[in-house]
C-alpha cells in the first residue's frame, strides 16, 4: 500500500527527532527521501521500516555510524541476535506499527501469536497492547494516522480478547459474586471493558457481559432478577462530565440500594470529577488497581 510520510510523521512514529533524521541523512545517507514540488521531504513505507529498525538498534546501544554501514540482511541479523523480554516487546511494537500502516492482518496476528508463545495474555496487554493503543492515540492527535488505522487495530485486539474470554469462561467457578459489565448509554468503545472481563474471569468469577450503550432501565430489570451483583462500567465520553455524579447517584438510588448491589466505575471521566464513593460505589483508576481490589 502506497503511503507517504513527512519527516514529522517519522519523528512521531519512531521517536527519533526530525533534526537527528536530517543529520543521519546528510552524514550517513541513511534515508533517501523524495521531494515535493515545494522541496518538502516525503518518505515511503520502506523508509519507515528502515528507521524503525535503526531506532531499535540505537536504543539497544549500537552507534549510528556502525548501523549505517550494515546491509539490510545484517540489520536483521543484529536485531534477531538481541534476545530479552524488553527487546522482544520493542521489536513486536515495531512490527505491530508496520502492520497497522500496511493494514496487514497476517503480520499483526502473527506478531501477537509470537508474543503469546512467550508471555501470558495480561503481560502482552499491559506491556505491548496498552502502549500501542496509547501511541495510536498520540499519532491520531498529530494527524499521522486516521480513524481507519485505529479501527483496524482495535478490532483485531477485540477478536483476541474474545478468544481469551472464551477460554477463561470455562474456568469461572466462583459463584460468590457475579459481575455485570456494561457501558452507559452513548458509550460504544468496549475494548477496555473486554479487558476488564478477562481480569474478572481470570480470578474465577462469573460475568455477564452486556456491552455498549446500555440504559439504566435495562439494568434495573436485571438487578431485580439476580442477587449479589457487582456492576462494572467504564466512562470514556459518557456520561458527560457535568452528568457523571447525577448518573452515579441515580444508579445508587435505583439499582444499588433497593437490591444491595454494587457499582464499580473506571475510565477517563473519573479523573476529571470528584465522585462520592460509598460502601456500594467504588471508583477505580487503573486496570492494575482493579486487579488488586478483586483479589
Amino acid at each position: 500500500m502506497e503511503q507517504a510520510f513527512s519527516i514529522k510523521d517519522l519523528e512521531n512514529i519512531c521517536g527519533i527527532k526530525a533534526h537527528t533524521i536530517r543529520i543521519w541523512e546528510k552524514r550517513y545517507h541513511l534515508l533517501e527521501p523524495k521531494r515535493t514540488d515545494t522541496n518538502i521531504r516525503t518518505y515511503d513505507m520502506e523508509s519507515l521500516k528502515k528507521l524503525l529498525n535503526v531506532s531499535f538498534l540505537v536504543n539497544c546501544g549500537y552507534k549510528i555510524s556502525r548501523i549505517s554501514k550494515l546491509s539490510e540482511e545484517e540489520v536483521y541479523e543484529y536485531i534477531n541476535s538481541i534476545v530479552s523480554d524488553k527487546t522482544t516487546v520493542d521489536r513486536s511494537l515495531n512490527s505491530l506499527k508496520l502492520a497497522m500502516f500496511n493494514f496487514n492482518t497476517a503480520l499483526f496476528v502473527d506478531t501477537l501469536e509470537g508474543l503469546r508463545e512467550r508471555f501470558d495474555f495480561k503481560t502482552v496487554f499491559y506491556d505491548v497492547l496498552l502502549p500501542l493503543l496509547n501511541e495510536i492515540g498520540m499519532l491520531w492527535q498529530t494527524n499521522t494516522i486516521n480513524s481507519t488505522h485505529e479501527h483496524f487495530v482495535t478490532n483485531i485486539i477485540k477478536q483476541k480478547l474474545w478468544v481469551e474470554i472464551d477460554q477463561l469462561q470455562k474456568k469461572s467457578t466462583n459463584i460468590e459474586k457475579t459481575f455485570v459489565l456494561y457501558l452507559p448509554a452513548g458509550e460504544i468503545n468496549d475494548l477496555s471493558l473486554l479487558f476488564i472481563n478477562t481480569i474478572i474471569l481470570s480470578k474465577g468469577y462469573r460475568t455477564i457481559f452486556l456491552g455498549a450503550n446500555v440504559t439504566l432501565d435495562f439494568l434495573k430489570n436485571l438487578a431485580e432478577l439476580q442477587n449479589n451483583l457487582v456492576f462494572v462500567s467504564y466512562f470514556t465520553l459518557y456520561p458527560h462530565l457535568e452528568d457523571v455524579n447525577e448518573y452515579i447517584t441515580s444508579f445508587k438510588d435505583e439499582i444499588c440500594l433497593p437490591n444491595e448491589h454494587e457499582l464499580w466505575v473506571m475510565g477517563r471521566r473519573l479523573s476529571e470529577v470528584e465522585v462520592p464513593v460509598s460502601a456500594l460505589i467504588k471508583v477505580i483508576y487503573s486496570f492494575k488497581d482493579f486487579e488488586k481490589i478483586i483479589d
